[in-house]
């Protein structure tokens, strides 16, 4: 099989580095906001796909480490992954789009409810690039009125 990276792989390679990340994540509307830090790298798997492996602290305390994967799949015409982290079970499928500006990727994904954890509800992550060495993850979930609320923003800086 013979398959050529496309504009939307060649996208996904600008995440390829060495990156450090602040946070900030919000639970529930009675609790206070939580920070942490951590790094991330990011590598090509042949020019179509990014492999990102994450490393932070957690607010309790403890390392919390993940991988997020990435690609495009030209025949559905969708950004396509998959999320997993240490500090939870659930196997995360991203499918999602590039805005026209070809400035913030937006992924969609389904997982437990936050207020009931055998429900299923509606998530997105969105990456937004400020510059080729600072961008923004945003985490939202989608409320039962159809509202979508954010909950953790996370600076990311590129290193190397």
């Amino acid at each position: 099989m013979d398959v050529q990276p496309q504009k939307e792989h060649d996208w996904l390679q600008k995440l390829v580095g060495e990156w450090t990340f602040d946070s900030e994540c919000v639970m529930g509307p009675d609790q206070p906001p939580s920070k942490n830090s951590g790094t991330e790298s990011v590598r090509s798997l042949g020019g179509l796909w990014t492999i990102g492996e994450g490393c932070g602290e957690m607010p309790e305390g403890g390392t919390m480490r993940s991988v997020m994967t990435l690609g495009y799949d030209p025949v559905k015409q969708r950004f396509v992954g998959s999320f997993i982290a240490s500090m939870m079970t659930h196997f995360w499928i991203y499918d999602g789009s590039l805005n026209e500006a070809g400035t913030v990727l937006t992924l969609n994904a389904e997982g437990p409810s936050f207020t009931d954890p055998a429900t299923m509800a509606m998530y997105q992550d969105v990456i937004k690039f400020k510059s080729d060495d600072h961008r923004i993850l945003y985490a939202k979930a989608q409320g039962p009125d159809g509202q979508w609320t954010n909950f953790m923003t996370a600076h990311y800086k590129r290193t190397k």
